[in-house]
């Protein structure tokens, strides 16, 4: 199981990448053009797109690694077990508001697709990028159920 999750998730980041990557591209491309007064139309637009993809992209990386936000004044001071029982509990709470969440954004971009929804400024068709944003909350959830399995000792 982990060994699928961490090609997943490095799948996601090369994605993130690239999109990081068109995000530098698209800003320079703006800079150098608004110098002959001719800015790119639209980029603020298209920034925003590409900023949710990366941002989604790099949750289920963020929580495999352990980089996410830990308070230790609340819980370096428990005992071994209490921590154990308080990291599953947050475990649960983290997957079932994340399992919601990427059911929630699934339904609300097919909503926005059978209405036709595009963007203001370029009229780009924008439910893809909250299917990816879906996509990235729904591997996060799987990182968290592993990590809550893991807890259990139960080993892929």
């Amino acid at each position: 199981m982990k060994f699928l999750l961490n090609k997943i998730i490095s799948l996601q980041m090369l994605f993130g990448g690239l999109f990081l990557i068109g995000m530098v591209f698209l800003t320079c491309t703006n800079i150098l053009l608004r110098e002959f007064n001719f800015p790119v139309r639209g980029v603020y637009e298209i920034m925003g797109f590409f900023g949710a993809v990366i941002f989604a992209f790099s949750l289920a990386y963020s929580g495999l690694k352990k980089e996410h936000l830990y308070v230790p004044i609340l819980f370096d001071r428990f005992p071994k077990q209490i921590k154990r029982v308080l990291g599953m509990l947050s475990d649960i709470l983290c997957l079932s508001f994340f399992a919601i969440l990427s059911f929630q954004l699934m339904k609300k971009a097919l909503i926005l697709k059978e209405a036709g929804e595009v963007s203001e400024t370029l009229m780009i068709v924008y439910y893809p990028f909250i299917i990816a944003v879906a996509l990235g909350v729904l591997i996060l959830s799987f990182v968290l159920l592993y990590d809550f399995f893991d807890k259990f000792g139960v080993k892929d």
